[in-house]
């Protein structure tokens, strides 16, 4: 395993903050490495610096000779004159790209639905970052960095990304780096983390969920540390006051394993209790729709025929791809909008807080100063059985002292998320509407943030696409499809079933329209007889046969091995060890069938 990057002695300043001091690190092959740490800490400068973007103050980054690295940046380069074809492909020729079903797959998913004539200057920003994700995955690189690629993707779209992430080097090849919030992502793409923190980049093994599992760890035992510290310094003072020597104490806290601390936690929320504060703030009624439908003027029915009850204390995520009407949705079942026809009906005790993916609420106060905000509202708050004043709550939330007299222009697109959010619940709703709330927030932001969402009493409607952010803070999710709300039990994982099945019925074969007129009939390979999602699913089992065919293949020599050390006249053990093997070959026998009927489906060659 090489190395492809290196960075010695590498660090960086920024006006008033240093980010980077004296790290050392390489990036090698095979490395899946996902970047975390708070908004600030440097994760972007780090990804530039890697990427050779930006120069470091002090130290160098060197990389391996004709190294190709591709860069996705959370702004794009992209030119407004140029039309799409040509951001995404530069000169290259159509007939290049268009016969190859690896890109035209690609095209297919991230711009099927643009024109690829269009101009780029035409485009909404999440179509433009929709192009730039393209540019990046159509080209061959060694390495790949990406800041915040997830951004603007819909929760089919991400699920995507992260398969074809996963498949795009063979095992032991490529690199990439990731910067991003979503926590599903991470954990499904990752195989290992680096937190950017203190000016130090600190490594970890494992996915998002092994680096929190780890962190924890560590943190409990600088807590040991620290209790022992103070434990020697009563003795000292102790002794000095007394003039005798103090009686030791044995620590506070012993050594477990993260998983069992995790374990062992209560649970997140009580939901009875939850629902029993509700039901004393809100009343019986909140919100009930009936044959709710609406269409803009001269347009398709967006919201078709919805009944709809939500009751005080229910916790609901709405889950639908961009465009499907989410946030129409969200208008209408707050009042914001009138239905074409039917009647939304809301309870007479309902105070609704709402926070908009745009942060409507700090539109007009630019030239306010953070503690100038929080001044508007009461001087202190019942939060998890204590009284806590705004500015308490708000340092909660990441900010420190010195930030309280930054004006609102200055912040952060995280702080603005992080006070907007504050606001919206110091007005004391009964019934919280979160439209994307966990855009623009790091890793921490969005665990603390979904900690007072925990003790959260009341009515919670939820839109993201953040499967994690969802998952964590509703307890049902519904799914707005073609216009209609639908009960998902099973939580993302259905909708995601949903979507195939009904992408599989519209029988939505071949690459889209505008790839579809590129590609030369010559060049063309041969039809599978397959929707882009069926071969996803199948190339997805394909790959997984494939590693379960890898990971057992030393099995059969192993157990043969095994069975040769068992003592012959220990007639059941060897009648054991026997079984074993007979089911081991059992298994893969089984496998490599289905590894080649996945073959012949999918026109692979074997």
């Amino acid at each position: 395993m090489g190395i492809l990057i290196g960075l010695e002695h590498v660090g960086h300043e920024w006006p008033g903050k240093r980010v980077l001091e004296d790290q050392t690190i390489g990036i090698n092959e095979g490395d899946r490495i996902g970047i975390v740490g708070r908004n600030g800490d440097g994760k972007s400068t780090l990804l530039e610096i890697v990427g050779h973007v930006l120069a470091p103050d002090a130290g160098t980054v060197t990389w391996r000779r004709n190294l190709s690295v591709g860069y996705l940046g959370q702004a794009d380069q992209l030119s407004d004159a140029d039309p799409v074809r040509r951001a995404i492909f530069g000169d290259v020729p159509d007939y290049t790209w268009a016969s190859d079903a690896r890109i035209r797959a690609i095209l297919d998913e991230l711009v099927g639905d643009l024109d690829l004539d269009g101009a780029v200057g035409e485009l909404s920003g999440g179509q433009r970052r929709r192009v730039d994700l393209c540019r990046v995955l159509c080209h061959t690189w060694d390495v790949v960095l990406m800041d915040e690629p997830t951004n603007h993707l819909d929760l089919a779209a991400i699920e995507w990304l992260a398969e074809h992430l996963r498949r795009r080097w063979p095992t032991g090849e490529g690199a990439l780096l990731v910067v991003t919030h979503d926590r599903w992502f991470l954990d499904e793409v990752c195989e290992s983390m680096w937190e950017v923190h203190d000016r130090r980049i600190e490594p970890f093994e494992g996915g998002y969920s092994a680096y929190i599992q780890q962190r924890v760890e560590r943190e409990r035992q600088a807590a040991v540390m620290e209790e022992r510290r103070q434990n020697t310094l009563r003795k000292e003072l102790n002794w000095l006051a007394h003039g005798a020597k103090a009686r030791t104490s044995k620590p506070k806290f012993r050594v477990e394993a993260a998983r069992a601390l995790i374990a062992n936690d209560p649970p997140l929320r009580n939901p009875l209790e939850l629902k029993r504060l509700a039901v004393s703030r809100l009343g019986k009624q909140v919100i009930e729709m009936s044959h709710v439908s609406f269409a803009y003027p001269g347009g398709p029915a967006v919201i078709e025929d919805v009944d709809w009850l939500i009751g005080p204390g229910d916790r609901y995520g709405i889950l639908g791809a961009n465009g499907a009407g989410k946030s129409t949705l969200l208008a209408l079942m707050t009042g914001a909008l009138e239905p074409t026809s039917g009647t939304v009906k809301i309870g007479a005790s309902v105070r609704f807080g709402f926070m908009s993916q745009h942060l409507d609420a700090l539109g007009e106060k630019d030239d306010w100063r953070v503690l100038e905000v929080l001044g508007r509202y009461k001087r202190s708050y019942l939060v998890g059985g204590k009284m806590q004043s705004p500015t308490q709550l708000i340092e909660r939330l990441g900010f420190e002292q010195r930030e309280l007299q930054n004006f609102i222009r200055d912040l952060s697109g995280g702080q603005r998320r992080r006070l907007a959010l504050l606001c919206v619940i110091l007005e004391e709703p009964n019934v919280l509407v979160l439209d994307e709330p966990g855009n623009d927030l790091d890793t921490d932001m969005l665990a603390v943030m979904e900690d007072l969402l925990d003790s959260w009493p009341g009515t919670l409607l939820v839109v993201s696409h953040d499967r994690y952010l969802m998952e964590r803070v509703t307890d049902d999710q519904f799914a707005l499809l073609d216009g209609h709300v639908r009960h998902v039990p099973g939580g993302v994982d259905e909708y995601l079933r949903l979507l195939a099945a009904a992408e599989k019925d519209a029988g939505s074969a071949g690459p889209a329209p505008a790839v579809a007129a590129a590609v030369t009939g010559s060049s063309r390979p041969a039809e599978t007889g397959l929707t882009n999602q069926e071969r996803r699913e199948l190339k997805k089992r394909f790959d997984a046969v494939a590693r379960r065919l890898e990971k057992t293949a030393g099995d059969p020599d192993r157990l043969r091995a095994e069975m040769g050390t068992v003592d012959a006249s220990d007639y059941a053990a060897l009648m054991a060890a026997q079984e074993a093997l007979d089911a081991c070959l059992a298994e893969r026998a089984a496998l490599e069938d289905e590894w080649l009927e996945l073959a012949e489906r999918l026109g692979i060659d074997v």
